[in-house]
């Protein structure tokens, strides 16, 4: 017996149904994703487990693994969105055709910015360490995430290169540049930065100076 050809209303009609189930599904992954970053935020990833973040959403510990196989799949997602955002927030502070040195200023500040206005994301990379060494990622999820940090680091290096730094100059560049911006940060998320007296702003400021000091190109 040949199979009939779906009419165009029922062809409508499961489209919709695909259309719905789909949202459906991205709202209780959402639920999911939040309630672990509330668990995170709060216990730590070593100490919020899938039953945790199953009851803060209101689903069972069952239901979870329909959307994550595991909690550091759940964490690597999380981090995973946190990273686009960072890099979204770098690219909308460049401009087309603005000259090195200003490119330089002003991928840094926004990378800076991203983490010192939204402090729960600093955390939120940092719950990847365990005293010194990095816990619950894999390697494909560890590889993954940092490429996307490191895209988001790419304009400095790029910056770097065009007012004149080699590229491995301007790669160990970036890595100082970073280690200042996270040290900076930390400081002031700590609030540790005010038994100096200073200002975080104010130092990246500086730091950023004496690295347009050092380049070959000034304009």
């Amino acid at each position: 017996m040949e199979k009939s050809t779906p009419s165009r209303t029922e062809r409508v009609g499961r489209t919709r149904r695909e259309r719905g189930a789909k949202a459906v599904s991205e709202v209780r992954r959402g639920l999911i994703l939040e309630a672990a970053r509330e668990a995170f935020a709060e216990l730590g990833l070593a100490g919020a487990s899938l039953r945790e973040i199953a009851r803060r959403a209101g689903y069972t510990p069952g239901a979870l693994y329909s959307y994550f196989d595991s909690k550091e799949a759940i964490y690597g997602a999380l981090l995973g969105e946190s990273l686009e955002r960072l890099n979204r927030c770098v690219a909308e502070a460049l401009t087309d055709g603005t000259p090195p040195l200003e490119t330089l200023r002003a991928a840094a500040t926004a990378f800076y910015g991203f983490y010192r206005d939204q402090p729960q994301e600093l955390d939120l990379g940092f719950y990847l360490f365990n005293g010194v060494r990095p816990t619950g990622l894999t390697p494909a999820w560890n590889d993954r995430l940092n490429r996307r940090l490191r895209d988001a680091l790419a304009p400095i290096e790029q910056a770097l290169i065009a007012a004149g730094r080699s590229p491995a100059d301007a790669t160990r560049a970036t890595t100082a540049l970073f280690a200042q911006i996270v040290g900076l940060l930390i400081l002031r998320h700590s609030g540790r930065i005010r038994m100096f007296g200073q200002h975080a702003d104010a130092l990246l400021a500086d730091h950023l100076d004496s690295v347009v000091a050092g380049l070959p190109i000034q304009r």
